[in-house]
């Protein structure tokens, strides 16, 4: 409950010890209310300080003795500091002063507010605050022990604000449904980052403005707004992208397809078995790597997920991994990284025969979708891929179902209509 003050007063006084002959310097406030309609208290604040020599003004009297009889009220100058004849105890007084002085400063300067009220004006003072700050803060402090591509996009999305607002600042107090409207639209034909020319695409951007909702959510929560108002704007439609993925026929031909970089072969087919991204393969070490009487698994953190997997693999998978060696060393040491082996990957894919563009993440979709095309369900299949989600997994099963509908159409015989009417 917030305190309330008509005209309090602040003093020091004197509070007589029982056990010695001694006073101890007391910061009294008067009168103070807990609530509006409430009774005045008094509050004493005591400072550690104590006092042996006060002066005495015989002509002023109060009950403040132990026994409750009349007893002298101290000696003050023009200021109202206490005296005392010892300069150590005169130097207590001036410190308990300007204690006082600094009190009632702050009840002087205190606004009579009701809790009401004094929601208002803080959530008035959060209104100017700065929103593109606050995303920057979140990232970081939210996000960042998160995956790298949490972090990039969060930072990209901070970025992009300071474009859209021309500037380094959009205030809370700007932010309404307008707003949120005209950077969905602006952000469909923002432009690419890292020197890239051209504008996102329109995933890209379903996936930034998700961002920028949640960065909106969060300031709701943390009362920088008063409605939730991201929840009020749709999502962009994020258009559902071609999966590509190799045949077990094309993977096999590759198999038999020589490579300029053998590392780059044995860590693809690898992925193909397995299902692990390229930034997981890259890291995998050999203690990671698991042989336990005629089993394999792989036991390892995720990269992007920050997730631990416990995964089985074939013995194929496990013979691909080569000879093994110390644990803390790497099981595919030298595998390029992702801007470096796109030229030697497209070449050993040419070289067998394949026409399709295929990326070594390809490999991972093959994994899924053969899974998925010889009988696996899905949610074990979402749990080999390290998925958060069994929604991530879906757009592969809709990759079946299309084979599926091709595969009922396969079969024509001429049929005579006539007889079947």
């Amino acid at each position: 409950m917030r305190r309330t003050f008509h005209n309090t007063k602040v003093s020091v006084k004197l509070r007589k010890s029982r056990y010695a002959n001694e006073w101890y310097l007391v910061v009294e406030s008067y009168p103070v209310y807990e609530k509006a309609n409430g009774k005045p208290k008094r509050i004493r604040e005591n400072i550690n300080r104590v006092v042996t020599t006060p002066l005495w003004d015989k002509t002023k009297t109060t009950r403040g003795g132990t026994d409750g009889k009349e007893a002298y009220m101290p000696k003050r100058d023009l200021n109202g500091v206490i005296q005392c004849k010892s300069a150590a105890d005169q130097r207590a007084c001036l410190y308990a002063d300007k204690i006082r002085e600094a009190r009632q400063r702050e009840y002087d300067n205190a606004a009579l507010y009701t809790d009401v009220e004094a929601a208002q004006a803080e959530q008035n003072e959060r209104s100017k605050c700065n929103f593109i700050e606050y995303v920057k803060y979140v990232s970081e402090k939210r996000h960042g022990n998160g995956s790298k591509s949490i972090i990039v996009n969060w930072k990209r999305v901070y970025e992009l604000l300071k474009l859209f607002a021309k500037g380094d600042s959009i205030l809370f107090s700007e932010i309404d449904l307008r707003l949120i409207e005209d950077f969905k639209q602006w952000i469909t034909t923002a432009p690419q980052g890292g020197g890239k020319s051209g504008t996102i695409s329109q995933n890209t951007a379903a996936t930034y403005f998700s961002i920028f909702k949640a960065a909106l959510h969060q300031a709701f929560i943390d009362g920088y707004l008063t409605i939730d108002v991201a929840a009020k704007s749709k999502n962009i439609q994020e258009q559902e992208s071609r999966r590509e993925f190799l045949t077990t026929e094309e993977l096999n031909t590759l198999a038999a397809t020589p490579c300029d970089n053998p590392i780059i072969k044995r860590a693809a087919l690898f992925s193909a078995l397995t299902g692990l991204r390229h930034c997981d393969i890259q890291k995998l070490k050999w203690s990671e790597v698991q042989k336990i009487n005629n089993s394999y698994r792989l036991n390892f953190t995720q990269k992007k997920t920050k997730g631990v997997e416990y995964m089985p693999m074939s013995e194929q998978a496990y013979k691909l991994c080569g000879e093994r060696k110390d644990p803390n060393l790497l099981v595919f040491a030298g595998l390029p990284a992702p801007a470096w082996i796109s030229k030697p990957l497209k070449r050993w894919i040419e070289a067998a025969g394949i026409t399709r563009k295929i990326t070594f993440h390809c490999f991972r979709h093959t994994y899924a979708t053969l899974q998925l095309a010889h009988g696996t369900d899905i949610y074990t299949v979402s749990k080999m891929l390290g998925h958060t989600n069994v929604k991530t997994t879906q757009i592969y099963a809709k990759v079946i179902d299309e084979k599926k509908e091709k595969a009922a159409n396969a079969i024509q015989i001429n049929l005579n209509e006539k007889e079947l009417e």
